[in-house]
């Protein structure tokens, strides 16, 4: 679980052991201050190999079925290779007509979107919280592994939110990559994508157990085949995410990002430093007692409005990220540093270019997309 405490967002009751999460904001402040030793821990250029899985990861294999022609397929994980950070070979979660999937390049403007974006900062830019290399030990991002049919299925015992958490078994690998690493203060997110049963399996506050089970805070099963992406939740239930999204879909990763404008085909997923006690579909969770209008709730989406001309001269990353800004937009998945966008670590990211480029994209190059069926107290 990852709710933020903020000045204008008092802790709300039971919610003490979130205060982890502000080690993990610090953390993304000292990136976003000190570029130069985020290059320094090993950000690279487009050729470098591959991540490895670390020792006694699923091994990695061949796709089950090939992509069709057009390299995509929506709502069928199983042309995916196994592995730590493994493609899915040109695999989407969810049907094409998912939330996460929908073309909104023309959907209306919310009435209230420049006191909205205003909330977040007009003159900040984009900073990516994914790269290559380490930061003080871990990886930079929020990592996944996707697993076979047959990976084991082990117990999960809930700390928190076990009234609003998936019951187990989990097919979670004992090595299965956290979020901030091993020895991680921070937010511990564990995501495991069962290829063969299209399901997707996401955790907070993880730890491996020495019989092989995991302890976690709250945890959450997502069906990657069907637009009942959750059929247990419950209005105004939690997953792995303050906003009780599934963060996997909303990860920028490489394998998509290196294909150029047009390479990701879905949302992203990025956060805020103070949220509304709302949400708007298809999150299904707020995480702050402020009920000011002017603040974003969770769920919220925005694009990058379309007069934005993305710079010819940008990478490839960078062009599929805003290309997919523009098309698909992002949503408030949590409390954190403002327009941090969330994605996967990558030995190949180059984290100075990377960041160069996106800082450019300021926030009032953003409008908010009307917001139907917003939920409030």
């Amino acid at each position: 679980m990852t709710m933020t405490p903020t000045p204008c967002a008092p802790l709300l009751p039971g919610d003490a052991f979130r205060k982890r999460r502000l080690g993990a904001i610090s953390r993304c402040l000292a990136i976003a201050s000190f570029g130069a030793l985020v290059a320094a821990c090993g950000g690279g250029g487009g050729d470098a190999a591959p991540v490895s899985p670390p020792p006694g990861s699923p091994a990695p294999g061949a796709p089950a079925p090939a992509p069709p022609p057009g390299g995509h397929v929506y709502g069928d994980v199983r042309g995916a290779t196994l592995g730590v950070g493994a493609p899915l070979n040109g695999a989407l979660p969810f049907p094409a007509n998912n939330d996460w999937n929908a073309d909104i390049s023309g959907l209306p403007i919310d009435p209230n979107s420049d006191n909205l974006i205003a909330s977040i900062g007009l003159t900040r830019g984009l900073f990516p919280d994914f790269g290559a290399g380490l930061w003080e030990g871990a990886p930079i991002g929020i990592p996944y592994v996707v697993v076979a049919g047959t990976q084991p299925r082990v117990a999960v015992q809930f700390t928190d939110y076990g009234d609003e958490s998936d019951a187990g078994p989990y097919p979670i690998p004992l090595n299965a990559p956290i979020e901030g690493g091993p020895s991680s203060a921070g937010d511990r997110h564990v995501i495991v994508i069962d290829r063969d049963n299209n399901r997707l399996y996401e955790t907070g506050n993880s730890y491996p157990q020495s019989d092989g089970s995991w302890r976690a805070s709250g945890g959450a099963v997502f069906h990657l085949d069907s637009n009942n992406v959750r059929p247990t939740a419950r209005p105004r239930w939690t997953s792995a995410d303050a906003a009780g999204l599934p963060i996997f879909p909303g990860l920028v990763r490489y394998d998509e990002a290196s294909l150029g404008a047009g390479g990701i085909r879905h949302a992203l997923r990025f956060t805020v430093s103070q949220t509304r006690r709302a949400y708007v579909p298809p999150a299904t969770h707020w995480a702050s007692s402020n009920t000011s209008p002017n603040l974003p709730p969770m769920g919220m989406r925005v694009r990058l409005k379309a007069g934005y001309a993305i710079p010819p001269g940008f990478s490839a990353e960078a062009q599929a990220i805003l290309t997919a800004l523009k098309t698909h937009g992002m949503m408030v998945a949590d409390n954190g540093s403002n327009w941090f966008l969330s994605g996967a670590p990558d030995e190949r990211w180059n984290n100075d270019r990377l960041k160069s480029e996106l800082r450019q994209v300021l926030g009032r190059d953003f409008e908010v997309v009307r917001m139907d069926g917003l939920v409030t107290p």
